[in-house]
């Protein structure tokens, strides 16, 4: 069941003054990675419950491999890919999925990336004018619609242990990218129609991520940007980048979008089964380990020198200088890593300064899922694990659960989140399985839909239709008329 930290009362009272609007998204759009402000939610109606090669394909189109998500603005379409070690930004009719203009990025560099992950990861991000991409490999690169180079800012190269995958995001009159990587991670926001930096801030407790943000507008003062990194979820002022309020108690490892309903932010995390409750190993500080295991007297602690623990194979991804030894402070987190908790967090969004004690109102450490971010859809949270199809559904504000299960057809990986609309979920497996739910808070299933081609990326919703990327092409469902 769900831990407390509950203050019911006190959030039902200041619902309202939390209500406030975010900077429009108009109807049909899906300018960002998983939408309107990376809740997953589209407000299209007719959606289609069953699809596939032979039923409700309104157009295939074969591409490149590539795990970004589709982006749509107006009649079009826009993602990333790779050929080869070419990097490329794709732009497709929205009408017909004909592609209408490739650009290849540069790339001075070819980073070794974790096996999960690849050179194409984030998310284009579009608005009226021009569309931005981020590559792990160059930096940004910002087009117009009609495929001319406005700007490129190159950026890293980055030491993230598993690759980069924050994608940008459009607010007002800047991008704001999240560089979150083993050591120097940075927040940056530059100017849209020029890519000259307007401000960077340095997040020097972030170590290992992926998020990316969204936002938040509080009762009074300017639009913050809500961030969640290693052990803590930061709130910053969008205009001068400043660091406003944060709550700790995060995993050390954080990949998931947060989503915001009702004043307060939903987030998961997971780093690894020893971030279970119970399951946490303490290690010794770091002077007693020096005087007991230093054998070389380098000051140091080598990988030969590590206590016998289940903690033991956590040194490479610890060695954040990958020098081959442990300083005081690599030992200081390890340490956090091994003492951080999986878990899915309920946080009050708002506050200045440390608001862990004010602003958690509950938390819960079953199942907790590693890639997929969650969804709020009429009044019930969504919470899908990594593998097996397991989902778990909670009333939103309590964190009691609804229902806990296995959704039919889906005993698969999962790398793309949940999306809504039209009061259907839809849930896309490794595999490329779709599962459809009722909006009801039950895992019982509408249809299960095959595609049979592997599926990393997040499904986009807009105007009555559904598209899709695989590894092999881009898809576009609807029903007939849409």
């Amino acid at each position: 069941m769900a831990s407390a930290h509950r203050r019911t009362l006190a959030f039902s009272l200041l619902l309202a003054c939390w209500n406030l609007p975010l900077p429009a998204q108009e109807q049909g759009e899906w300018s960002r990675f998983r939408g309107p402000n990376g809740d997953g939610i589209s407000d299209s109606g007719r959606l289609p419950v069953e699809f596939g090669a032979d039923k409700n394909l309104v157009w295939r189109r074969a591409l490149p491999p590539g795990h970004s998500s589709p982006v749509l603005m107006g009649e079009r379409i826009f993602l990333t890919a790779t050929e080869g070690e070419k990097l490329y930004t794709y732009c497709l009719h929205r009408k017909s999925g004909d592609v209408l203009w490739r650009k290849a990025a540069p790339r001075d560099r070819v980073s070794k990336l974790d096996g999960r992950n690849n050179d194409a990861s984030p998310s284009p991000v579009v608005d009226g004018e021009r569309v931005v991409v981020f590559f792990n490999d160059y930096g940004m690169l910002a087009y117009d619609h009609a495929g001319e180079e406005l700007w490129r800012l190159p950026l890293g190269p980055f030491n993230n242990l598993y690759g980069m995958g924050a994608s940008p995001i459009l607010v007002g009159d800047k991008v704001i990218l999240a560089c979150d990587q083993n050591q120097g991670s940075f927040l940056i926001a530059v100017d849209k129609t020029n890519g000259e930096e307007i401000w960077r801030v340095d997040r020097p407790r972030a170590t290992s991520g992926h998020c990316t943000p969204i936002l938040y507008q509080p009762e009074q003062g300017g639009l913050q940007l809500i961030l969640p990194g290693s052990f803590l979820l930061d709130a910053y002022d969008v205009e001068t980048g400043r660091r406003v309020w944060w709550v700790s108690g995060l995993s050390f490892e954080m990949k998931s979008v947060p989503v915001l309903h009702e004043g307060v932010i939903y987030i998961n995390g997971y780093g690894s089964p020893l971030n279970q409750p119970g399951r946490q190993v303490v290690l010794p500080d770091f002077a007693e380990i020096i005087v007991s295991n230093d054998v070389d007297e380098s000051g140091d602690i080598s990988e030969k020198e590590m206590p016998e623990s289940r903690a033991s194979g956590y040194f490479e991804f610890v060695d954040l200088d990958t020098n081959k030894k442990l300083d005081q402070s690599e030992w200081e987190y390890l340490q956090a890593v091994l003492g951080s908790l999986n878990g899915m967090l309920a946080i009050k969004a708002g506050g200045s300064g440390d608001m862990t004690e004010e602003n958690v109102n509950w938390t819960y450490h079953r199942s907790v899922p590693q890639l997929p971010s969650p969804l709020i859809y009429k009044d019930v949270l969504y919470m899908l694990h990594d593998q097996g199809g397991l989902l778990t559904t909670f009333e939103p504000v309590s964190g009691e659960v609804i229902e806990r299960g296995r959704v039919e057809g889906t005993i698969d990986g999962f790398y793309a989140s949940p999306v809504a609309g039209d009061d259907k979920i839809y849930v896309v497996s490794l595999g490329g399985t779709v599962a459809v739910l009722a909006a009801s808070g039950s895992i019982e299933t509408l249809a299960v839909n095959e595609l049979d081609e592997a599926c990393y990326a997040t499904p986009a919703i807009a105007d009555g239709r559904i598209y899709l990327r695989t590894e092999a092409a881009l898809y576009c469902f609807g029903l007939e008329g849409n």
